[in-house]
């Protein structure tokens, strides 16, 4: 009886809508793909592939939760290896990209960040691919002080605001030419602070209230999936074709947060 009781406590708790959870649990396995190093690209499809069917901010309040258990997944299977350098510059960098983020909740528009991501996450990528198309691929870059600062407190930003801080991020790492595996454990870390420090601007919100949080652990079971698949392609695919894979999805996910943005503003 109490058992019943309890599934039904949950069913009017939760999203109970078919529809929702077609879209929702490809949206979820594709970011378990991009935490487990299959690119950040992949991850900025699960928003907008949930936002069909309720609220682009009751979709990142779902996958929030979500998202910080693929994070300890990932940590464990990419666990020692990061760039420390890196970390020290991004990471500060992306607090202050929260904060601004949590205290502009009110009056920064969804569409406009996902316009200003897109667009700079576009042109970037499609500067690479030109390039590679040319037989000029360009040379590593090193870290960057002023860079780290600039894409961290962005990448901050756009992941508080619609769980887009791959793009920022990958265009201040990517060019650094690290290899895939340090490159992947770099984002790891990174997301994985983020996505813990955004539970709390998430929770003062109001956005982890107890129908989304019931929703979100009925999709969670998939975390572990999608982390082990996105980690088995990881470690099988040519380092080339991975960089190739990256910007690739970054051009994707530049020009869909584009359209995404227009059509918002447009309406």
């Amino acid at each position: 009886m109490m058992a019943i009781r309890f599934v039904e406590l949950c069913q009017a708790l939760m999203i109970t809508d078919p529809i929702f959870y077609v879209f929702a649990v490809p949206a979820t396995l594709l970011y378990g793909l991009s935490k487990g190093g299959m690119g950040g690209g992949l991850g900025l499809v699960a928003v907008p592939m949930m936002a069909l069917v309720i609220s682009p901010s009751q979709a990142a309040a779902i996958l929030l939760p979500i998202l910080c258990v693929m994070d300890l997944f990932a940590v464990w299977g990419f666990r020692g290896v990061y760039d420390k350098a890196n970390l020290r510059i991004i990471l500060p960098a992306s607090l202050l990209g929260i904060g601004v983020g949590a205290a502009t909740y009110q009056y920064l528009s969804d569409d406009h960040i996902k316009l200003f991501v897109g667009l700079i996450a576009l042109v970037f990528a499609l500067n690479w691919v030109l390039q590679q198309l040319r037989g000029r691929p360009p040379e590593a870059k090193p870290v960057s002080k002023i860079a780290g600062w600039i894409y961290g407190s962005i990448a901050g930003l756009t992941s508080f605001s619609v769980h887009a801080g791959g793009p920022p991020i990958n265009m201040y790492l990517l060019p650094q030419q690290m290899n895939k595996t340090v490159f992947v454990g770099t984002t790891v870390i990174f997301f994985t602070v983020v996505n813990y420090v955004k539970l709390i601007p998430y929770a003062w919100i109001g956005l982890l209230d107890s129908s989304n949080l019931m929703t979100s652990l009925a999709l969670v079971i998939l975390a572990p999936i999608g982390v082990r698949l996105g980690m088995y392609m990881h470690h099988r695919i040519n380092e080339g074709l991975f960089y190739w894979v990256c910007y690739v999805l970054l051009v994707a996910a530049g020009g869909k947060l584009m359209y995404d943005g227009l059509m918002g503003l447009i309406q």
